[in-house]
């Protein structure tokens, strides 16, 4: 079982801190198109929940991955896709390989404060020529002496306005491009390192979202995370995580949709009758209400396996495509039972049409998703049959 009785309490704190303080000002956050990062992470890690599953050397919790993975189900019933995301860039994005490969002291300077709220991270992988293919980045950390400096630029960025370091990753060799690659954490305030626009997009609008250029950048090789040259593996563990995070933080949103969906369609009367006494709704509602419990049984199954230490890559894979697809199906059927108010901002499922929308992007495409299934299959084009030699 993946949940226990222990995982109750810290449930029940974050429900009621999510309730008091965040959805009160999801609507002016969405409406400013950012929300306070340092203030809201600092309340966050007073609590003890940016480090979970981190070490307790550096301020976290030492807890399994269950509990983050609770963490994210419950940042679902956030108002809005923006601020979680944000959270979980915290949490499971930006942090993971830090904790698990960096030098105590990387992690004492980068860690440690995330944990504990004093200061925001971003992860810098995607770049305008390179997003779910991350083999083709091109920015560049030159060697010299004790130092790296590093040119080139990121897009994407979530946290990137607000962020004090980015989990950078860039080619530190001119070798092989699975083998070429380290993480390196960047301050922000670093000189060379400049915000170059925030970004206006389409939904996460609550989140800040930023282009980043690295203009000779000068950061000591102490800061780099674990071996040079291993940087492509690291980030291809970490986001297992990240994709697995981001399926769990779904459920309670699609759940939340549907019900206010309900309500919605029960109160509108049209033909002498509720929209939600037509049989094509309420039908179309009980299936979805079952894909989410499908989803939730493959996200809480890719969870123990994770816990166990087992490889959970195809797993978190199927999540994450499946948590994509069915944001967009589930959103599409929803805001079309809302009618006209369905297409204005102020309904919560246009919110979530938008929002979810991103699911199938980011943390790599769907289309990623399934090279990478198709490759576990065997069935890619060019690779040999499945348990052939």
């Amino acid at each position: 079982m993946l949940f226990t009785a222990d995982h109750d309490e810290p449930r029940r704190l974050l429900q009621k801190f999510i309730a008091a303080e965040i959805n009160p000002h999801v609507d002016e956050w969405e409406q400013a198109g950012i929300f306070p990062a340092h203030e809201l992470f600092k309340k966050l890690g007073d609590l003890g929940f940016l480090g979970l599953n981190k070490p307790v050397e550096f301020g976290g919790q030492g807890l399994d991955y269950s509990y983050a993975l609770m963490m994210a189900e419950e940042l679902g019933a956030i108002t809005c896709g923006g601020v979680p995301m944000a959270i979980g860039v915290q949490t499971d994005m930006a942090t993971p390989a830090l904790a698990r490969f960096g030098s105590d002291e990387v992690r004492r300077e980068f860690l440690a404060p995330a944990i504990a709220g004093d200061q925001v991270a971003c992860i810098g992988v995607s770049e305008p020529g390179a997003g779910s293919d991350v083999a083709s980045i091109k920015t560049h950390a030159r060697s010299d002496g004790d130092d790296y400096v590093i040119n080139g630029g990121k897009m994407w960025i979530t946290n990137g306005t607000q962020a004090d370091w980015i989990c950078l990753l860039a080619n530190t060799s001119d070798g092989p491009v699975h083998r070429n690659k380290s993480l390196i954490c960047v301050p922000m305030k670093t000189r060379g390192v400049q915000v170059a626009r925030k970004l206006d997009k389409l939904g996460m609008r609550s989140s800040d979202t930023a282009q980043i250029f690295f203009d000779n950048v000068r950061v000591p090789k102490r800061n780099r995370i674990g071996e040079e040259g291993q940087g492509f593996t690291y980030q291809m563990i970490q986001f297992q995580e990240e994709r697995l995070w981001g399926a769990a933080a779904c459920l309670k949103a699609h759940e939340f949709i549907i019900n206010a969906t309900i309500d919605y369609t029960r109160s509108r009367k049209a033909f002498g009758g509720s929209i939600l006494d037509n049989q094509v709704v309420h039908f179309k509602l009980a299936e979805m209400e079952t894909e989410v419990e499908l989803l939730r049984s493959l996200v809480y199954r890719a969870g123990e396996a994770l816990v166990a230490g087992e490889d959970v890559t195809r797993l978190a894979t199927m999540a994450k495509l499946k948590a994509g697809r069915l944001g967009r199906e589930l959103t599409d059927a929803c805001l079309q039972y809302w009618g006209g108010m369905g297409f204005t901002n102020e309904t919560p499922v246009s919110r979530a049409y938008r929002d979810s929308r991103l699911t199938s992007i980011g943390g790599g495409a769907d289309e990623v998703m399934l090279m990478v299934l198709c490759k576990m299959m065997g069935t890619l084009p060019g690779m040999k049959q499945k348990g052939n030699a």
